[in-house]
Protein backbone atom coordinates (compact mmCIF):
# COMPACT_ATOMS: atom_id res chain seq x y z
CA UNK A 1 0.00 0.00 0.00
CA UNK A 2 2.90 2.36 0.73
CA UNK A 3 4.06 1.92 -2.88
CA UNK A 4 0.57 2.04 -4.37
CA UNK A 5 -0.54 5.36 -2.87
CA UNK A 6 2.20 7.49 -4.53
CA UNK A 7 1.49 5.83 -7.89
CA UNK A 8 -2.25 6.45 -7.59
CA UNK A 9 -1.58 10.05 -6.54
CA UNK A 10 0.51 10.68 -9.64
CA UNK A 11 -2.12 9.05 -11.87
CA UNK A 12 -4.90 11.12 -10.26
CA UNK A 13 -2.87 14.31 -10.77
CA UNK A 14 -2.30 13.49 -14.45
CA UNK A 15 -6.01 12.86 -14.99
CA UNK A 16 -6.91 16.09 -13.18
CA UNK A 17 -4.63 18.16 -15.43
CA UNK A 18 -5.90 16.24 -18.46
CA UNK A 19 -9.54 16.98 -17.69
CA UNK A 20 -8.69 20.61 -16.91
CA UNK A 21 -6.92 21.06 -20.25
CA UNK A 22 -9.75 19.66 -22.40
CA UNK A 23 -12.00 22.77 -22.43
CA UNK A 24 -9.13 25.08 -23.38
CA UNK A 25 -8.03 22.82 -26.24
CA UNK A 26 -11.49 22.16 -27.67
CA UNK A 27 -13.32 25.42 -27.03
CA UNK A 28 -13.05 26.96 -30.52
CA UNK A 29 -14.49 23.96 -32.37
CA UNK A 30 -17.13 23.54 -29.68
CA UNK A 31 -18.29 27.16 -29.95
CA UNK A 32 -18.51 26.84 -33.73
CA UNK A 33 -20.74 23.81 -33.40
CA UNK A 34 -22.92 25.45 -30.72
CA UNK A 35 -23.32 28.57 -32.85
CA UNK A 36 -24.51 26.48 -35.78
CA UNK A 37 -27.01 24.84 -33.42
CA UNK A 38 -28.46 28.26 -32.53
CA UNK A 39 -26.62 29.07 -29.31
CA UNK A 40 -25.39 32.59 -28.57
CA UNK A 41 -21.61 32.63 -28.20
CA UNK A 42 -19.15 35.42 -27.43
CA UNK A 43 -17.77 36.77 -29.69
CA UNK A 44 -20.24 35.89 -32.43
CA UNK A 45 -17.74 36.61 -35.22
CA UNK A 46 -15.83 33.45 -36.29
CA UNK A 47 -12.75 35.48 -37.24
CA UNK A 48 -12.64 37.12 -33.81
CA UNK A 49 -12.99 33.72 -32.14
CA UNK A 50 -10.17 32.35 -34.24
CA UNK A 51 -7.84 35.14 -33.10
CA UNK A 52 -9.03 35.15 -29.49
CA UNK A 53 -7.22 33.27 -26.73
CA UNK A 54 -8.62 29.94 -25.64
CA UNK A 55 -8.62 31.04 -22.00
CA UNK A 56 -10.75 34.08 -22.78
CA UNK A 57 -13.18 32.00 -24.83
CA UNK A 58 -13.63 29.49 -22.01
CA UNK A 59 -14.17 32.22 -19.41
CA UNK A 60 -16.60 34.08 -21.65
CA UNK A 61 -18.58 30.98 -22.64
CA UNK A 62 -18.59 28.85 -19.50
CA UNK A 63 -21.88 27.23 -20.59
CA UNK A 64 -19.95 25.47 -23.38
CA UNK A 65 -17.52 23.66 -21.05
CA UNK A 66 -19.59 20.43 -20.79
CA UNK A 67 -19.80 20.22 -24.58
CA UNK A 68 -16.00 20.28 -24.90
CA UNK A 69 -15.86 16.84 -23.30
CA UNK A 70 -18.08 15.17 -25.89
CA UNK A 71 -16.80 16.31 -29.28
CA UNK A 72 -16.69 13.76 -32.07
CA UNK A 73 -13.29 14.95 -33.29
CA UNK A 74 -11.64 16.81 -30.43
CA UNK A 75 -8.19 18.27 -30.48
CA UNK A 76 -7.66 16.76 -27.05
CA UNK A 77 -9.99 13.88 -26.22
CA UNK A 78 -11.17 13.51 -22.65
CA UNK A 79 -9.98 10.47 -20.67
CA UNK A 80 -13.44 8.91 -20.71
CA UNK A 81 -13.54 9.18 -24.52
CA UNK A 82 -10.20 7.37 -24.76
CA UNK A 83 -11.38 4.73 -22.27
CA UNK A 84 -14.58 4.18 -24.26
CA UNK A 85 -12.62 3.76 -27.50
CA UNK A 86 -10.22 1.36 -25.79
CA UNK A 87 -13.12 -0.71 -24.52
CA UNK A 88 -14.78 -0.71 -27.93
CA UNK A 89 -11.66 -1.60 -29.94
CA UNK A 90 -9.75 -3.78 -27.48
CA UNK A 91 -12.55 -5.67 -25.75
CA UNK A 92 -15.67 -5.60 -27.89
CA UNK A 93 -13.95 -6.33 -31.22
CA UNK A 94 -12.69 -9.79 -32.15
CA UNK A 95 -8.93 -10.02 -31.79
CA UNK A 96 -8.65 -11.25 -35.38
CA UNK A 97 -10.43 -8.17 -36.72
CA UNK A 98 -8.31 -5.43 -38.24
CA UNK A 99 -10.41 -2.95 -36.26
CA UNK A 100 -9.29 -4.56 -33.02
CA UNK A 101 -6.64 -2.70 -31.07
CA UNK A 102 -5.44 -6.04 -29.68
CA UNK A 103 -4.72 -7.16 -33.26
CA UNK A 104 -2.61 -4.07 -33.90
CA UNK A 105 -0.99 -4.27 -30.47
CA UNK A 106 0.12 -7.86 -31.12
CA UNK A 107 1.74 -6.86 -34.42
CA UNK A 108 3.72 -4.13 -32.67
CA UNK A 109 4.54 -6.37 -29.72
CA UNK A 110 5.88 -9.11 -32.01
CA UNK A 111 8.33 -6.71 -33.66
CA UNK A 112 9.23 -5.29 -30.25
CA UNK A 113 10.07 -8.66 -28.71
CA UNK A 114 12.07 -9.87 -31.71
CA UNK A 115 14.00 -6.61 -31.91
CA UNK A 116 14.57 -6.64 -28.15
CA UNK A 117 16.03 -10.15 -28.30
CA UNK A 118 18.30 -9.19 -31.22
CA UNK A 119 19.37 -5.92 -29.60
CA UNK A 120 19.97 -7.54 -26.20
CA UNK A 121 22.04 -10.35 -27.68
CA UNK A 122 24.11 -7.98 -29.80
CA UNK A 123 24.55 -5.59 -26.87
CA UNK A 124 25.76 -8.29 -24.48
CA UNK A 125 28.22 -9.74 -27.02
CA UNK A 126 29.53 -6.28 -27.86
CA UNK A 127 29.92 -5.41 -24.18
CA UNK A 128 31.88 -8.60 -23.50
CA UNK A 129 34.19 -7.79 -26.40
CA UNK A 130 34.67 -4.20 -25.24
CA UNK A 131 35.54 -5.26 -21.69
CA UNK A 132 38.04 -7.94 -22.77
CA UNK A 133 39.59 -6.10 -25.71
CA UNK A 134 41.10 -2.65 -25.41
CA UNK A 135 41.13 -2.35 -29.20
CA UNK A 136 37.34 -2.83 -29.29
CA UNK A 137 36.94 -0.42 -26.41
CA UNK A 138 38.85 2.28 -28.26
CA UNK A 139 37.35 1.62 -31.70
CA UNK A 140 33.85 0.15 -31.36
CA UNK A 141 32.51 2.00 -28.33
CA UNK A 142 32.78 5.49 -29.93
CA UNK A 143 30.92 4.19 -32.99
CA UNK A 144 28.21 2.71 -30.78
CA UNK A 145 27.78 6.08 -29.10
CA UNK A 146 27.83 7.94 -32.42
CA UNK A 147 25.16 5.64 -33.85
CA UNK A 148 22.67 6.92 -31.30
CA UNK A 149 23.04 10.51 -32.52
CA UNK A 150 21.24 9.61 -35.77
CA UNK A 151 17.51 10.38 -35.38
CA UNK A 152 15.43 7.23 -35.66
CA UNK A 153 12.89 9.10 -37.79
CA UNK A 154 15.64 9.64 -40.36
CA UNK A 155 17.10 6.15 -40.39
CA UNK A 156 13.85 4.14 -40.18
CA UNK A 157 12.62 4.99 -43.74
CA UNK A 158 16.09 4.20 -45.10
CA UNK A 159 16.12 0.76 -43.49
CA UNK A 160 12.56 0.01 -44.66
CA UNK A 161 13.31 1.04 -48.26
CA UNK A 162 16.65 -0.79 -48.48
CA UNK A 163 15.27 -4.02 -47.03
CA UNK A 164 12.16 -3.83 -49.19
CA UNK A 165 14.36 -3.50 -52.27
CA UNK A 166 15.97 -6.86 -51.51
CA UNK A 167 12.67 -8.53 -50.66
CA UNK A 168 12.83 -8.35 -46.86
CA UNK A 169 9.45 -7.17 -45.60
CA UNK A 170 7.06 -7.56 -42.70
CA UNK A 171 8.40 -8.22 -39.23
CA UNK A 172 12.15 -8.22 -39.86
CA UNK A 173 12.66 -4.54 -40.84
CA UNK A 174 10.67 -3.37 -37.83
CA UNK A 175 12.59 -5.72 -35.55
CA UNK A 176 15.90 -4.37 -36.85
CA UNK A 177 14.85 -0.82 -36.04
CA UNK A 178 13.74 -1.95 -32.57
CA UNK A 179 17.09 -3.67 -32.09
CA UNK A 180 18.88 -0.49 -33.15
CA UNK A 181 17.27 1.45 -30.31
CA UNK A 182 17.47 -1.26 -27.67
CA UNK A 183 21.05 -2.47 -28.04
CA UNK A 184 22.78 0.72 -26.87
CA UNK A 185 21.36 0.79 -23.29
CA UNK A 186 22.33 -2.88 -22.96
CA UNK A 187 25.87 -2.18 -24.17
CA UNK A 188 26.39 0.69 -21.74
CA UNK A 189 24.82 -1.10 -18.79
CA UNK A 190 26.61 -4.38 -19.43
CA UNK A 191 30.00 -2.70 -19.85
CA UNK A 192 29.48 -0.86 -16.57
CA UNK A 193 28.41 -4.09 -14.86
CA UNK A 194 31.28 -6.20 -16.18
CA UNK A 195 33.69 -3.58 -14.91
CA UNK A 196 31.96 -3.31 -11.54
CA UNK A 197 34.28 -5.74 -9.62
CA UNK A 198 37.06 -3.81 -7.88
CA UNK A 199 40.77 -4.53 -7.97
CA UNK A 200 40.68 -6.48 -4.71
CA UNK A 201 38.16 -8.97 -6.11
CA UNK A 202 40.05 -9.47 -9.37
CA UNK A 203 43.37 -9.86 -7.48
CA UNK A 204 41.75 -12.50 -5.29
CA UNK A 205 40.86 -14.54 -8.37
CA UNK A 206 44.43 -14.21 -9.62
CA UNK A 207 45.74 -15.60 -6.34
CA UNK A 208 43.49 -18.62 -6.91
CA UNK A 209 45.03 -18.96 -10.38
CA UNK A 210 41.59 -18.51 -11.99
CA UNK A 211 41.50 -18.30 -15.76
CA UNK A 212 39.98 -15.39 -17.67
CA UNK A 213 36.90 -17.49 -18.41
CA UNK A 214 36.47 -18.41 -14.75
CA UNK A 215 36.83 -14.77 -13.79
CA UNK A 216 34.10 -13.89 -16.25
CA UNK A 217 31.60 -16.56 -15.17
CA UNK A 218 32.32 -16.46 -11.44
CA UNK A 219 32.84 -12.74 -10.87
CA UNK A 220 32.18 -10.37 -13.74
CA UNK A 221 28.92 -11.84 -15.04
CA UNK A 222 27.20 -12.12 -11.61
CA UNK A 223 28.34 -8.59 -10.74
CA UNK A 224 26.83 -7.28 -13.99
CA UNK A 225 23.33 -8.66 -13.41
CA UNK A 226 21.86 -5.61 -11.59
CA UNK A 227 23.23 -3.33 -14.31
CA UNK A 228 21.97 -5.65 -17.04
CA UNK A 229 18.41 -5.77 -15.75
CA UNK A 230 18.34 -1.98 -15.32
CA UNK A 231 19.43 -1.54 -18.94
CA UNK A 232 16.95 -4.17 -20.12
CA UNK A 233 14.08 -2.11 -18.70
CA UNK A 234 15.25 0.88 -20.72
CA UNK A 235 15.96 -1.26 -23.77
CA UNK A 236 12.53 -2.91 -23.93
CA UNK A 237 10.79 0.47 -23.79
CA UNK A 238 13.11 1.77 -26.52
CA UNK A 239 12.37 -1.33 -28.60
CA UNK A 240 8.65 -0.61 -28.40
CA UNK A 241 9.25 2.96 -29.56
CA UNK A 242 11.37 1.64 -32.42
CA UNK A 243 8.64 -0.76 -33.53
CA UNK A 244 6.03 2.01 -33.53
CA UNK A 245 8.29 4.39 -35.46
CA UNK A 246 9.11 1.63 -37.95
CA UNK A 247 5.41 1.16 -38.70
CA UNK A 248 5.00 4.77 -39.81
CA UNK A 249 7.01 4.57 -43.09
CA UNK A 250 6.19 0.88 -43.64
CA UNK A 251 2.85 1.71 -45.22
CA UNK A 252 -0.51 0.13 -44.53
CA UNK A 253 -2.44 0.47 -41.32
CA UNK A 254 -1.07 -2.43 -39.29
CA UNK A 255 0.33 -2.05 -35.81
CA UNK A 256 -0.04 0.75 -33.30
CA UNK A 257 2.12 3.03 -35.45
CA UNK A 258 -0.11 2.42 -38.45
CA UNK A 259 -3.14 3.02 -36.25
CA UNK A 260 -1.75 6.39 -35.17
CA UNK A 261 -0.89 7.30 -38.76
CA UNK A 262 -4.38 6.44 -39.97
CA UNK A 263 -5.88 8.49 -37.15
CA UNK A 264 -3.78 11.50 -38.12
CA UNK A 265 -4.91 11.22 -41.76
CA UNK A 266 -8.59 11.35 -40.80
CA UNK A 267 -8.34 13.63 -37.78
CA UNK A 268 -9.33 10.86 -35.34
CA UNK A 269 -7.51 12.04 -32.24
CA UNK A 270 -9.38 9.57 -30.03
CA UNK A 271 -7.98 6.73 -32.13
CA UNK A 272 -4.46 8.14 -31.82
CA UNK A 273 -4.74 8.51 -28.06
CA UNK A 274 -6.14 4.99 -27.69
CA UNK A 275 -3.11 3.61 -29.50
CA UNK A 276 -0.82 5.74 -27.33
CA UNK A 277 -2.44 4.51 -24.13
CA UNK A 278 -2.20 0.89 -25.24
CA UNK A 279 1.48 1.43 -26.13
CA UNK A 280 2.06 2.83 -22.64
CA UNK A 281 0.29 -0.18 -21.11
CA UNK A 282 2.44 -2.56 -23.16
CA UNK A 283 5.64 -0.76 -22.17
CA UNK A 284 4.69 -0.77 -18.48
CA UNK A 285 3.79 -4.46 -18.66
CA UNK A 286 7.09 -5.39 -20.30
CA UNK A 287 9.07 -3.42 -17.72
CA UNK A 288 7.12 -5.07 -14.88
CA UNK A 289 7.83 -8.52 -16.35
CA UNK A 290 11.53 -7.76 -16.52
CA UNK A 291 11.40 -6.43 -12.96
CA UNK A 292 9.74 -9.65 -11.81
CA UNK A 293 12.40 -11.76 -13.54
CA UNK A 294 15.08 -9.51 -12.04
CA UNK A 295 13.80 -10.07 -8.52
CA UNK A 296 13.70 -13.85 -8.96
CA UNK A 297 17.11 -14.03 -10.67
CA UNK A 298 18.95 -11.79 -8.21
CA UNK A 299 17.39 -13.55 -5.25
CA UNK A 300 18.49 -16.92 -6.61
CA UNK A 301 22.01 -15.56 -7.11
CA UNK A 302 22.05 -14.10 -3.59
CA UNK A 303 22.36 -10.53 -4.84
CA UNK A 304 19.15 -9.20 -3.26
Amino acid sequence: MSKLIPVLTVIATIFAFWYAAVPFMNVKETLTGLERAGAVVVPDNPIERRDASNIGLVLGNSFAIPATYSQDRPRLPAPHQVAHDLWDTAVMKKVTSKRSLVYHGWITLSATLLGFVIGTGAGILLAVGIVHSRAMDMSVMPWAIASQTIPILAIAPMIIVVLNSIGVQGLIPKAIISAYLSFFPVVVGMVKGLRAPDAMQTDLLKTYNASQGQGFWKLRLPASMPYLFASLKIGVAAALVGAIVAELPAGGARGLGGRMLTGSYYGQMVQIWSALVLAAILAASLVLIIGFIQGKALKRMGLS
